[in-house]
């Protein structure tokens, strides 16, 4: 998990209006709006990368309401579109989306189910699929 934040810290673009890390109660705030509780390590990777601009990804947020990643807005889209409550949103690619299941687990939802792809936790889907989304 160091490396991963780390790395991700070293990466970071330069964005005329960065953005704030949270603290914790702006993501218990974002817990209490979707009615779910988010787990230990998705509250970690908020907590310290989740200002991080790197790649073509972008995960969510939880700082700024009025942005496009903000997590519980991504997260009311995602959930019209089919994806399971259970999932939560981690982020979004052209309207599909890497969740995190209530175990932690990141999946893969696209085109109305989950595929395949997942990943232990989300610090092994930043170091395998964040870290390698450069921009084309």
């Amino acid at each position: 998990m160091q490396e991963v934040i780390q790395q991700l810290r070293q990466l970071n673009e330069p964005v005329p209006v960065p953005l704030a890390l949270p603290d914790m109660d702006a993501i218990i705030d974002a817990q209490e709006q979707l009615l779910v509780s988010l787990d230990d390590d998705f509250r970690e990777f908020l907590l310290t990368v989740s200002d991080v601009v790197y790649g073509a990804l972008e995960p969510v947020t939880v700082t700024d309401p009025l942005s496009h990643t903000y997590l519980p807005e991504v997260a009311a889209q995602a959930w019209s579109l089919g994806v399971p409550r259970n999932l939560v949103p981690l982020c979004e690619v052209n309207s599909s989306y890497y969740c995190v299941d209530e175990m932690g687990e990141v999946v893969f939802w696209d085109q109305g189910q989950c595929t395949e792809q997942h990943w232990p936790s989300v610090w092994h889907w930043a170091a395998q699929v964040w870290l390698n989304s450069e921009r084309p």
